[in-house]
């Protein structure tokens, strides 16, 4: 059984305000395998990250928390490592639009369902991810390991590719969505699972029990107060416990990769 948040389909994103959305990028576009490509983190990382964004595509939100995954804060562990950090931007000038949420109207309800069964559909993202991921390879030989990390929808997208013969050696997923526990019987890698207060807590603990079967090194910890999309879209730089919070998810996910790459 396939779980979609309902969250996901009706909270808006946050517009950030008060300076933090001139936040000033650390990295830059580049294509790969034709798709524009968010590239951060220190070039000579050994270490690589393939991040998949959430239904709202390239947010200021999840740009600036790529950049805290490249490069260290005085808040992380020394051995903590660095990543080379790439997000491509799959739904271009196509992901789900704003004028949409909260949703209101059929119409509305219809726009957000067609966009989830159109250019949101999994299926047709996860076969793209090897070749992007080839041409990333060619280009930057210096990587030796690899971890995904999807946000919500990215989140599936992740649970997808961590299947027999998988390249990447550990994945996570915050504010998750789309889970089926059939899924999860097939990941082969461990992985970090960071759900959010709208998360159903029997799905989530579900999909987690399968998990642990064969990978039981992966990790599960609930941000109890933070909405889905406190990492990302939704995340609230206003607030400062919502941030901390956000950062707090971001070590969490560079602790637990430095483990296993």
């Amino acid at each position: 059984m396939q779980v979609q948040s309902k969250a996901c389909c009706t909270r808006p994103p946050v517009t950030l305000n008060g300076g933090y959305d001139s936040y000033e990028l650390k990295g830059k576009y580049i294509p790969y395998n034709g798709l524009k490509t968010y590239k951060t983190g220190p070039a000579g990382a050994k270490r690589g990250i393939f991040v998949v964004y959430d239904v709202f595509g390239l947010y200021i939100q999840s740009l600036k928390g790529a950049d805290i995954l490249g490069y260290n804060d005085e808040q992380q562990p020394d051995n903590a490592g660095e990543f080379q950090i790439f997000m491509p931007d799959f739904f271009g000038e196509h992901p789900q639009d704003l004028q949409n949420f909260p949703p209101k109207t059929p119409k509305q309800f219809k726009a957000i369902s067609d966009f989830m069964n159109g250019y949101g559909y999994p299926p047709k993202t996860v076969p793209l991810i090897a070749p992007i991921m080839a041409d990333i390879q060619k280009m930057h030989p210096e990587i030796e390991s690899w971890a995904i990390l999807g946000f919500c929808w990215g989140g599936k997208i992740a649970s997808l590719v961590c299947q027999e013969g998988t390249l990447f050696k550990a994945a996570a997923q915050c504010h998750p969505s789309l889970l089926d526990t059939e899924d999860a019987k097939r990941v082969t890698v461990p992985m970090c699972i960071l759900p959010s207060q709208d998360e159903v807590p029997k799905v989530i603990d579900e999909w987690f029990h399968n998990l642990i079967v064969n990978n039981p090194d992966s990790y599960l910890e609930y941000f109890d107060d933070q909405v889905h999309g406190w990492m990302t879209s939704r995340a609230d730089f206003n607030d400062i416990h919502c941030y901390e919070e956000y950062l707090r998810g971001y070590r969490i996910i560079r602790t637990f990769f430095s483990r296993f790459l």
